[in-house]
Protein backbone atom coordinates (compact mmCIF):
# COMPACT_ATOMS: atom_id res chain seq x y z
CA UNK A 1 0.00 0.00 0.00
CA UNK A 2 1.37 3.65 -1.06
CA UNK A 3 2.66 5.66 1.71
CA UNK A 4 0.13 8.57 2.45
CA UNK A 5 0.80 11.35 5.20
CA UNK A 6 -2.59 13.45 6.48
CA UNK A 7 -2.59 16.97 8.52
CA UNK A 8 -5.56 18.62 9.34
CA UNK A 9 -4.50 22.68 8.65
CA UNK A 10 -6.00 25.65 9.06
CA UNK A 11 -6.50 28.17 5.92
CA UNK A 12 -7.78 32.19 6.25
CA UNK A 13 -9.86 32.84 3.81
CA UNK A 14 -9.51 36.86 3.80
CA UNK A 15 -12.52 37.45 1.61
CA UNK A 16 -14.99 35.62 4.15
CA UNK A 17 -12.69 36.17 6.65
CA UNK A 18 -13.53 32.79 8.07
CA UNK A 19 -10.87 30.06 8.98
CA UNK A 20 -11.37 27.01 6.83
CA UNK A 21 -10.01 23.94 7.40
CA UNK A 22 -8.98 21.18 5.11
CA UNK A 23 -7.31 17.85 5.38
CA UNK A 24 -3.87 18.05 3.60
CA UNK A 25 -2.60 14.51 2.01
CA UNK A 26 0.91 14.47 1.01
CA UNK A 27 2.13 11.33 -0.95
CA UNK A 28 6.02 10.78 -0.46
CA UNK A 29 6.23 8.43 -3.92
CA UNK A 30 5.80 10.77 -6.19
CA UNK A 31 5.55 14.55 -4.12
CA UNK A 32 1.78 14.99 -4.63
CA UNK A 33 -1.03 16.71 -2.54
CA UNK A 34 -4.57 16.08 -2.39
CA UNK A 35 -6.95 18.39 0.16
CA UNK A 36 -10.18 17.73 1.36
CA UNK A 37 -12.78 20.69 2.84
CA UNK A 38 -13.49 19.62 6.26
CA UNK A 39 -16.49 21.73 6.67
CA UNK A 40 -18.32 20.74 3.62
CA UNK A 41 -16.84 17.17 3.31
CA UNK A 42 -16.11 17.30 -0.39
CA UNK A 43 -12.57 17.10 -2.18
CA UNK A 44 -11.63 20.58 -2.63
CA UNK A 45 -8.06 19.40 -4.29
CA UNK A 46 -7.76 16.42 -6.35
CA UNK A 47 -4.18 14.72 -6.24
CA UNK A 48 -1.47 16.60 -7.97
CA UNK A 49 1.80 16.94 -7.94
CA UNK A 50 3.57 19.68 -6.23
CA UNK A 51 7.30 20.17 -6.30
CA UNK A 52 7.02 22.79 -3.21
CA UNK A 53 6.27 21.01 -0.49
CA UNK A 54 8.93 18.40 0.77
CA UNK A 55 8.65 15.82 3.82
CA UNK A 56 10.69 17.81 5.73
CA UNK A 57 8.45 20.79 5.75
CA UNK A 58 5.60 18.54 7.02
CA UNK A 59 5.38 18.85 10.92
CA UNK A 60 2.79 20.21 13.25
CA UNK A 61 2.92 24.53 13.67
CA UNK A 62 5.02 24.81 10.38
CA UNK A 63 3.41 26.43 7.26
CA UNK A 64 2.83 25.48 3.87
CA UNK A 65 1.91 26.68 0.68
CA UNK A 66 -0.42 25.23 -1.46
CA UNK A 67 -0.83 26.76 -4.77
CA UNK A 68 -0.83 30.30 -3.05
CA UNK A 69 -3.05 29.72 -0.35
CA UNK A 70 -0.85 29.29 3.38
CA UNK A 71 -1.72 26.27 5.17
CA UNK A 72 -0.93 26.36 9.24
CA UNK A 73 -0.65 22.37 10.15
CA UNK A 74 -2.30 22.03 13.17
CA UNK A 75 -2.24 18.37 13.69
CA UNK A 76 -1.84 15.25 12.83
CA UNK A 77 -4.41 13.56 10.54
CA UNK A 78 -4.36 10.29 11.31
CA UNK A 79 -2.20 7.85 13.47
CA UNK A 80 0.14 6.74 11.11
CA UNK A 81 1.33 9.91 10.32
CA UNK A 82 1.86 10.81 13.52
CA UNK A 83 3.67 7.89 14.26
CA UNK A 84 5.49 8.18 11.52
CA UNK A 85 6.41 11.99 11.48
CA UNK A 86 6.31 13.12 14.84
CA UNK A 87 6.89 10.25 17.34
CA UNK A 88 10.27 11.64 17.57
CA UNK A 89 9.68 15.21 16.34
CA UNK A 90 11.05 17.77 19.73
CA UNK A 91 11.90 21.33 19.67
CA UNK A 92 14.74 22.37 21.93
CA UNK A 93 16.08 26.10 22.47
CA UNK A 94 19.20 26.68 21.41
CA UNK A 95 21.07 29.95 22.69
CA UNK A 96 24.22 31.64 21.36
CA UNK A 97 26.12 33.62 23.62
CA UNK A 98 27.37 36.91 23.16
CA UNK A 99 30.84 36.47 22.63
CA UNK A 100 30.03 34.30 19.45
CA UNK A 101 27.32 35.97 17.93
CA UNK A 102 29.31 36.59 14.97
CA UNK A 103 29.92 33.15 14.66
CA UNK A 104 26.28 32.65 14.40
CA UNK A 105 26.33 31.50 10.36
CA UNK A 106 29.10 29.12 11.35
CA UNK A 107 26.80 27.44 14.20
CA UNK A 108 23.74 27.00 12.09
CA UNK A 109 25.50 25.49 9.50
CA UNK A 110 26.01 22.83 12.21
CA UNK A 111 22.77 22.51 13.13
CA UNK A 112 21.68 22.31 9.56
CA UNK A 113 24.49 18.99 9.01
CA UNK A 114 23.17 17.29 11.87
CA UNK A 115 19.13 17.63 10.47
CA UNK A 116 17.58 19.83 12.90
CA UNK A 117 15.77 23.20 11.38
CA UNK A 118 15.90 26.50 12.34
CA UNK A 119 11.59 27.42 13.22
CA UNK A 120 12.25 30.44 15.24
CA UNK A 121 15.29 32.84 16.01
CA UNK A 122 15.52 36.36 17.31
CA UNK A 123 18.65 37.81 18.29
CA UNK A 124 18.06 39.81 21.55
CA UNK A 125 20.28 41.61 24.50
CA UNK A 126 19.01 40.51 28.08
CA UNK A 127 19.17 42.70 31.25
CA UNK A 128 20.55 41.04 34.59
CA UNK A 129 17.12 40.52 35.59
CA UNK A 130 15.77 38.87 32.73
CA UNK A 131 19.22 36.75 32.67
CA UNK A 132 18.28 35.58 36.22
CA UNK A 133 15.29 35.16 35.53
CA UNK A 134 15.96 32.62 32.55
CA UNK A 135 19.07 30.63 34.91
CA UNK A 136 16.92 31.08 37.89
CA UNK A 137 17.47 26.94 38.73
CA UNK A 138 21.24 27.82 38.80
CA UNK A 139 20.22 30.50 41.55
CA UNK A 140 22.20 28.29 44.50
CA UNK A 141 25.50 27.68 42.38
CA UNK A 142 28.57 29.34 42.37
CA UNK A 143 28.71 30.48 39.00
CA UNK A 144 25.29 32.09 38.92
CA UNK A 145 26.47 35.72 39.19
CA UNK A 146 29.14 35.71 36.57
CA UNK A 147 27.25 33.34 34.08
CA UNK A 148 24.36 36.00 34.24
CA UNK A 149 26.52 39.05 33.74
CA UNK A 150 28.11 37.29 31.19
CA UNK A 151 24.48 36.86 28.97
CA UNK A 152 23.39 39.93 30.01
CA UNK A 153 26.86 41.77 28.83
CA UNK A 154 25.76 41.82 24.96
CA UNK A 155 23.70 40.48 22.17
CA UNK A 156 22.18 36.72 22.29
CA UNK A 157 20.46 35.08 19.75
CA UNK A 158 17.74 32.46 20.58
CA UNK A 159 16.88 30.22 18.16
CA UNK A 160 14.34 26.97 18.01
CA UNK A 161 15.33 23.86 16.90
CA UNK A 162 13.02 21.32 15.72
CA UNK A 163 13.67 17.90 14.81
CA UNK A 164 13.90 14.10 15.63
CA UNK A 165 15.68 14.14 18.91
CA UNK A 166 16.34 18.28 19.09
CA UNK A 167 16.98 17.95 22.21
CA UNK A 168 19.59 15.02 22.18
CA UNK A 169 21.17 16.12 18.88
CA UNK A 170 21.65 19.34 19.90
CA UNK A 171 23.34 18.63 23.38
CA UNK A 172 25.63 16.66 21.39
CA UNK A 173 26.88 18.73 19.28
CA UNK A 174 27.14 21.64 21.93
CA UNK A 175 29.84 19.25 23.49
CA UNK A 176 30.42 19.37 27.19
CA UNK A 177 29.70 22.45 29.08
CA UNK A 178 33.61 23.00 29.67
CA UNK A 179 35.32 24.44 26.33
CA UNK A 180 38.53 22.77 27.47
CA UNK A 181 37.36 19.15 27.83
CA UNK A 182 35.35 19.51 24.86
CA UNK A 183 38.54 19.75 23.33
CA UNK A 184 39.56 17.01 24.66
CA UNK A 185 36.52 14.47 24.88
CA UNK A 186 34.84 16.05 21.71
CA UNK A 187 37.11 18.13 19.88
CA UNK A 188 34.79 18.45 16.54
CA UNK A 189 31.86 19.79 18.81
CA UNK A 190 30.64 23.21 19.32
CA UNK A 191 32.19 23.83 22.26
CA UNK A 192 35.86 22.56 21.08
CA UNK A 193 35.97 25.00 18.16
CA UNK A 194 34.22 28.07 19.41
CA UNK A 195 34.17 28.23 23.57
CA UNK A 196 36.69 29.72 25.77
CA UNK A 197 35.85 28.09 29.09
CA UNK A 198 32.76 26.50 31.17
CA UNK A 199 30.97 30.03 30.72
CA UNK A 200 31.50 31.20 27.77
CA UNK A 201 30.95 27.75 25.80
CA UNK A 202 29.14 29.59 22.84
CA UNK A 203 25.21 28.40 23.49
CA UNK A 204 23.08 27.28 25.62
CA UNK A 205 21.07 24.01 25.43
CA UNK A 206 17.97 22.92 27.10
CA UNK A 207 18.57 19.73 29.62
CA UNK A 208 14.79 18.30 29.08
CA UNK A 209 11.98 18.91 27.54
CA UNK A 210 10.29 20.09 30.33
CA UNK A 211 13.54 22.37 30.52
CA UNK A 212 13.07 23.38 26.46
CA UNK A 213 8.85 24.05 26.82
CA UNK A 214 9.97 26.86 29.52
CA UNK A 215 12.61 28.24 28.14
CA UNK A 216 11.26 28.55 24.50
CA UNK A 217 8.34 29.85 26.02
CA UNK A 218 11.03 32.67 27.55
CA UNK A 219 11.71 33.72 24.40
CA UNK A 220 8.95 32.74 22.23
CA UNK A 221 5.73 33.27 24.28
CA UNK A 222 2.89 31.23 22.66
CA UNK A 223 0.20 33.43 24.61
CA UNK A 224 0.50 37.18 25.99
CA UNK A 225 3.62 39.53 25.74
CA UNK A 226 6.17 39.25 23.32
CA UNK A 227 9.30 38.17 24.78
CA UNK A 228 12.37 40.20 24.85
CA UNK A 229 12.82 42.96 22.49
CA UNK A 230 14.72 42.53 19.36
CA UNK A 231 18.05 44.41 19.12
CA UNK A 232 17.16 47.29 16.24
CA UNK A 233 18.51 50.34 15.95
CA UNK A 234 16.77 51.80 12.79
CA UNK A 235 19.49 54.26 12.46
CA UNK A 236 22.31 54.03 10.02
CA UNK A 237 20.97 50.52 8.52
CA UNK A 238 18.93 48.70 5.85
CA UNK A 239 17.01 45.67 5.68
CA UNK A 240 17.71 42.17 4.34
CA UNK A 241 15.50 39.30 4.28
CA UNK A 242 16.74 35.84 3.79
CA UNK A 243 13.74 34.40 1.47
CA UNK A 244 11.97 31.28 2.15
CA UNK A 245 13.77 28.98 -0.24
CA UNK A 246 17.24 29.91 0.54
CA UNK A 247 16.73 28.95 4.29
CA UNK A 248 14.30 25.98 2.92
CA UNK A 249 17.68 25.02 0.93
CA UNK A 250 19.61 25.45 3.80
CA UNK A 251 21.54 28.58 2.59
CA UNK A 252 21.07 30.74 5.92
CA UNK A 253 24.26 29.89 7.55
CA UNK A 254 26.48 30.26 4.26
CA UNK A 255 24.50 34.03 3.48
CA UNK A 256 25.14 34.95 7.02
CA UNK A 257 28.65 33.71 6.76
CA UNK A 258 29.10 36.20 3.80
CA UNK A 259 27.65 38.84 4.97
CA UNK A 260 30.17 38.75 7.96
CA UNK A 261 33.11 37.94 5.71
CA UNK A 262 32.20 41.06 3.77
CA UNK A 263 32.56 43.16 6.81
CA UNK A 264 28.90 43.93 7.48
CA UNK A 265 27.73 44.16 10.93
CA UNK A 266 24.20 42.34 11.87
CA UNK A 267 22.70 44.49 14.64
CA UNK A 268 19.51 42.36 14.56
CA UNK A 269 17.75 39.51 13.70
CA UNK A 270 14.49 37.72 13.90
CA UNK A 271 12.86 35.14 11.49
CA UNK A 272 9.15 35.68 10.51
CA UNK A 273 6.16 34.28 8.79
CA UNK A 274 4.26 36.60 6.51
CA UNK A 275 1.07 36.12 4.95
CA UNK A 276 -0.57 36.69 1.42
CA UNK A 277 -2.25 40.19 2.40
CA UNK A 278 1.30 41.52 3.73
CA UNK A 279 3.44 39.89 0.96
CA UNK A 280 1.77 41.80 -1.21
CA UNK A 281 1.40 45.00 0.45
CA UNK A 282 5.34 44.73 0.91
CA UNK A 283 5.70 44.18 -2.50
CA UNK A 284 3.44 46.98 -3.75
CA UNK A 285 5.47 48.98 -5.50
CA UNK A 286 6.54 46.22 -8.12
CA UNK A 287 2.58 45.91 -8.42
CA UNK A 288 2.22 46.35 -12.58
CA UNK A 289 6.27 46.88 -12.90
CA UNK A 290 7.62 43.83 -12.79
CA UNK A 291 5.99 40.36 -14.45
CA UNK A 292 7.45 38.47 -10.91
CA UNK A 293 5.30 40.61 -8.70
CA UNK A 294 2.41 37.71 -8.46
CA UNK A 295 5.01 35.09 -7.83
CA UNK A 296 7.31 37.39 -5.69
CA UNK A 297 4.38 37.63 -3.73
CA UNK A 298 4.02 33.95 -2.84
CA UNK A 299 7.78 32.97 -2.58
CA UNK A 300 7.81 35.78 0.35
CA UNK A 301 4.77 33.92 2.18
CA UNK A 302 5.78 30.35 1.37
CA UNK A 303 7.60 29.63 4.63
CA UNK A 304 9.95 31.37 7.29
CA UNK A 305 11.89 34.12 6.47
CA UNK A 306 14.73 35.98 8.28
CA UNK A 307 15.03 39.52 8.43
CA UNK A 308 18.12 41.13 9.12
CA UNK A 309 19.03 44.77 10.58
CA UNK A 310 22.45 45.70 8.67
CA UNK A 311 24.27 48.21 10.35
CA UNK A 312 26.94 51.04 9.08
CA UNK A 313 27.86 54.21 7.27
CA UNK A 314 25.83 54.69 3.91
CA UNK A 315 25.49 50.91 4.48
CA UNK A 316 22.42 50.62 1.98
CA UNK A 317 24.32 51.83 -1.20
CA UNK A 318 27.45 49.17 -0.28
CA UNK A 319 25.15 46.89 0.89
CA UNK A 320 22.68 47.01 -2.13
CA UNK A 321 25.86 46.35 -4.57
CA UNK A 322 26.99 43.51 -2.24
CA UNK A 323 23.33 41.68 -2.77
CA UNK A 324 23.95 41.91 -6.80
CA UNK A 325 21.28 42.26 -9.84
CA UNK A 326 18.16 40.92 -8.83
CA UNK A 327 18.58 38.24 -12.13
CA UNK A 328 21.16 35.78 -10.57
CA UNK A 329 21.98 35.15 -13.95
CA UNK A 330 23.11 38.13 -14.28
CA UNK A 331 24.68 38.40 -11.22
CA UNK A 332 26.75 35.29 -11.89
CA UNK A 333 28.01 36.57 -14.74
CA UNK A 334 28.96 40.34 -13.75
CA UNK A 335 29.33 39.82 -10.28
CA UNK A 336 29.49 36.16 -9.19
CA UNK A 337 30.53 36.73 -5.48
CA UNK A 338 27.73 39.03 -4.78
CA UNK A 339 24.97 36.94 -2.71
CA UNK A 340 22.49 36.56 -5.50
CA UNK A 341 25.62 35.17 -7.61
CA UNK A 342 25.91 32.75 -5.09
CA UNK A 343 22.91 31.70 -3.40
CA UNK A 344 20.18 32.80 -5.89
CA UNK A 345 18.33 30.40 -8.59
CA UNK A 346 16.39 32.97 -10.38
CA UNK A 347 14.57 36.84 -10.38
CA UNK A 348 12.30 35.42 -7.44
CA UNK A 349 14.04 32.78 -5.91
CA UNK A 350 17.53 35.11 -5.61
CA UNK A 351 18.47 35.08 -2.55
CA UNK A 352 17.86 38.03 -0.40
CA UNK A 353 16.03 41.20 -0.40
CA UNK A 354 17.66 44.27 0.37
CA UNK A 355 16.51 47.80 0.56
CA UNK A 356 17.18 50.38 -2.41
CA UNK A 357 16.54 53.47 -0.56
CA UNK A 358 18.50 54.59 3.04
CA UNK A 359 15.47 56.15 4.29
CA UNK A 360 13.48 52.92 3.68
CA UNK A 361 16.24 50.78 5.81
CA UNK A 362 14.12 51.56 9.20
CA UNK A 363 10.77 51.08 7.90
CA UNK A 364 11.48 47.92 6.47
CA UNK A 365 12.72 46.52 9.37
CA UNK A 366 11.12 45.16 13.00
CA UNK A 367 8.15 47.56 14.88
CA UNK A 368 9.00 48.97 18.46
CA UNK A 369 6.80 46.57 19.78
CA UNK A 370 8.74 43.53 18.12
CA UNK A 371 6.45 42.04 16.41
CA UNK A 372 6.46 41.75 12.24
CA UNK A 373 6.12 44.95 10.81
CA UNK A 374 7.78 44.80 7.46
CA UNK A 375 7.22 48.32 6.12
CA UNK A 376 6.05 48.28 2.21
CA UNK A 377 8.46 51.11 1.40
CA UNK A 378 5.98 53.88 3.37
CA UNK A 379 3.17 51.55 3.82
CA UNK A 380 2.61 49.96 7.35
CA UNK A 381 2.06 46.25 7.83
CA UNK A 382 0.04 45.82 10.75
CA UNK A 383 -2.10 42.40 10.72
CA UNK A 384 1.00 41.17 13.35
CA UNK A 385 1.38 44.10 15.92
CA UNK A 386 -0.46 43.75 18.63
CA UNK A 387 -0.95 47.61 19.10
CA UNK A 388 -0.14 49.90 16.37
CA UNK A 389 2.79 52.02 15.79
CA UNK A 390 2.52 55.23 14.82
CA UNK A 391 5.86 57.01 14.55
CA UNK A 392 7.01 53.74 12.40
CA UNK A 393 3.67 53.56 10.98
CA UNK A 394 3.90 57.18 8.80
CA UNK A 395 4.31 56.90 4.88
CA UNK A 396 7.72 57.91 3.94
CA UNK A 397 8.42 60.11 1.09
CA UNK A 398 9.73 58.66 -2.24
CA UNK A 399 12.39 60.28 -4.41
CA UNK A 400 10.94 59.90 -7.36
CA UNK A 401 14.50 60.86 -9.03
CA UNK A 402 16.47 58.28 -7.48
CA UNK A 403 18.24 56.02 -9.88
CA UNK A 404 19.69 52.78 -8.80
CA UNK A 405 21.23 51.82 -11.82
CA UNK A 406 23.04 48.55 -11.93
CA UNK A 407 27.02 49.56 -13.18
CA UNK A 408 28.70 50.98 -16.23
CA UNK A 409 28.47 49.09 -18.86
CA UNK A 410 25.81 46.36 -17.63
CA UNK A 411 23.42 45.49 -20.48
CA UNK A 412 19.96 46.00 -18.27
CA UNK A 413 17.26 43.52 -19.25
CA UNK A 414 13.36 44.33 -18.86
CA UNK A 415 13.11 43.39 -15.05
CA UNK A 416 16.88 45.68 -14.29
CA UNK A 417 15.08 48.62 -16.32
CA UNK A 418 11.98 48.18 -14.61
CA UNK A 419 14.04 47.69 -11.01
CA UNK A 420 15.82 51.46 -12.15
CA UNK A 421 12.44 52.73 -12.85
CA UNK A 422 10.77 52.25 -10.15
CA UNK A 423 13.73 53.27 -7.96
CA UNK A 424 13.67 49.83 -5.61
CA UNK A 425 15.63 46.62 -5.04
CA UNK A 426 14.10 43.56 -5.51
Amino acid sequence: MEDRYAFLTEWYDPTAALLRRYQLFYYPKDGSVEMFDVKNQRIFLRRTKYDDIHQEDLFVGNRVNVFSRQLNLIDYGDRYTATQLGSKKERTLALIKPDVVTKIGDIIELIYSSDLIVTKAKMTKLTWSQAADFYVEHQSKAFFNNLVQFVSSGPVVAMELMGDEAMSIWRRLLGPADSALARKEAPQSVRAQFGTDAIKNVCHGSESLAAAARELEFFFPSTSGHGPSNTAIYTDCTCCIIKPHAISEGLTGKILNSISEAGFKISALEMFNVDPANAEEFYEVYKGVVTEYPSMVTELCSGPCMVLEIHGTDVSKSFREFCGPSDPEIARHLRPNTLRGLYGKDKVKNAVHCTDLPEDGGLELFSPNKEVSLLSYGLCITSYLRTKSPQLCEAASLDKSHDSALWAGATLDHAGFEENKSGRGI
